[in-house]
C-alpha cells in the first residue's frame, strides 16, 4: 500500500484558496494555489474555511473509493485518515512523462525519450531568442529561458496544454464553471541560471478578476540546488508590491514586506510527476539552479471562461493584450482564437 498525501494549506485567492496535494499513488501529484497581497482581502477565518470547503470538493470529485489510504493533512491543524484511492488526475499529460520515464528506466533507458520533454525541449531550442551570455543578461533574463504558447507550434506540446484532467482542476480550484487558456510557456532555467525574484504573475495580465491559475508541470525531479516554485503562503490577502513586475526592486522589496507581515516561506523540492497550482496574485519566487542540468518546466496559465479584459495598467499588460489577446476588447469576454474553453462543466 502506497500512502497518498493530501495537504490544504492557506495558499489560496480572494475567492479560492491554495493548498497543495502530494499524492504517492503510482505516481505522485502536488497541487498549490494561492493568490493576493497588502491590505488583507479576506480574514484568516474566511480563507481557511474556503480551504475546508474545496478540500471536501477535491476529495469528491478527484478520488475514487478504493483500498489505500489517503491521509489529508492541514499545515494549520488537524489530520484524518480516509480509504480512497487517488485519481491519477495527470495520466494523460504530466504523468505519461512519469510513466515513459518509468517504463525507459526499466529498460536502461533515459529521461529524453520521453516525448513531452523531447517536443518541448526541440521547441525552446528552436524558438529560444535568448542566446546572450549569462554574464550579460540582467536578473530576469538570468532567472530562466522563456518560450510561450508552444501549443500553437506542435501537437504534442499541444496535448499537454490541452489536458482536460488539468484544466477540470484549475476550474474546481477556481470555483469557477470553465476554463480557458491564456497562454502556455515553457520556462528553462539554465546550468548556473539565477534566483527568480520574488513577485505576483497577474502584474503582467490585463484581466479583469483574480480567477487566474498557473499549473507549473517539471520534466524532471526538481531538488532544492535546481530552483523549484517557493511560495509565500496565505500572500493572497496582500495587494502591496503588486506595482512591480520581476526585478532586483520586486526580490528585496516584496521580501521584506512578506517577513514584516509574517507570513510563511514554503520551499520544497519537486518529484517526476509532481505538479504545482498557484494563483495569479500569490508571491513566489526560485532559487538559482546550482546543478550542471538545465531546470525544465512546462507551464499552462488558465483563466474563468468568462474573463474580460481590463484596461492594461502598464505596458507588460499592454504587451499581453497585443499578444495573447488579440482582437480583445476591454469590458468584454476574451474569446479569441487563441483563448479557446478547456474545460466547462
Amino acid at each position: 500500500m502506497r500512502l497518498a498525501r493530501f495537504k490544504p494549506v492557506l495558499y489560496g485567492h480572494t475567492t479560492f484558496l491554495g493548498f497543495v496535494c502530494v499524492a504517492l499513488v503510482g505516481v505522485s501529484l502536488w497541487l498549490m494555489f494561492s493568490s493576493h497581497d497588502h491590505l488583507e482581502a479576506i480574514s484568516q477565518e474566511e480563507a481557511q474555511e474556503q480551504s475546508n470547503r474545496i478540500s471536501r470538493q477535491f476529495e469528491e470529485i478527484m478520488f475514487y473509493p478504493g483500498s489505500d489510504s489517503l491521509t489529508i493533512k492541514s499545515f494549520v491543524g488537524s489530520a484524518r485518515m480516509v480509504n480512497h484511492l487517488a485519481y491519477l488526475v495527470i495520466a494523460d499529460s504530466a504523468g505519461a512523462v512519469v510513466a515513459s520515464y518509468n517504463e525507459l528506466s526499466a529498460r536502461g533507458g533515459s529521461l529524453p525519450a520521453c516525448r513531452y520533454w523531447q517536443a518541448i525541449t526541440s521547441k525552446v531550442v528552436e524558438l529560444n531568442t535568448m542566446h546572450l551570455p549569462m554574464e550579460e543578461r540582467d536578473t530576469y533574463s538570468r532567472a530562466f529561458l522563456q518560450v510561450m504558447n508552444l501549443w500553437r507550434a506542435d501537437d504534442t506540446v499541444r496535448a499537454l496544454v490541452f489536458s482536460k484532467r488539468l484544466a477540470a482542476i484549475a476550474c474546481q480550484l477556481m470555483e469557477v464553471d470553465g476554463v480557458r487558456i491564456y497562454h502556455d510557456q515553457a520556462l528553462y532555467k539554465e546550468p548556473s541560471g539565477g534566483f527568480t525574484p520574488w513577485h505576483a504573475d497577474q502584474y503582467y495580465w490585463p484581466l479583469a478578476t483574480d480567477k487566474t491559475i498557473t499549473a507549473w508541470i517539471p520534466l524532471q525531479a526538481t531538488p532544492l540546488s535546481m530552483g523549484p516554485l517557493e511560495f509565500s503562503a496565505g500572500s493572497h490577502v496582500l495587494s502591496s508590491g503588486r506595482d512591480l513586475g520581476i526585478s532586483d526592486e520586486s526580490e528585496s522589496r516584496i521580501a521584506d514586506l512578506l517577513t514584516r507581515r509574517g507570513f510563511e516561506h514554503v520551499v520544497e523540492p519537486f518529484d517526476l510527476g509532481e505538479v504545482s497550482f498557484h494563483s495569479g496574485w500569490l508571491y513566489h519566487r526560485a532559487g538559482p539552479n546550482t546543478t550542471s542540468e538545465p531546470r525544465r518546466v512546462m507551464c499552462v496559465i488558465y483563466m474563468d471562461q468568462h474573463m474580460t479584459l481590463k484596461r492594461p495598467a502598464n505596458e507588460n499588460q499592454q504587451a499581453d493584450w497585443d499578444t495573447w489577446c488579440p482582437g480583445a476588447e476591454i469590458g468584454q469576454t476574451i474569446d479569441t482564437p487563441i483563448n479557446p474553453v478547456l474545460f466547462s462543466r
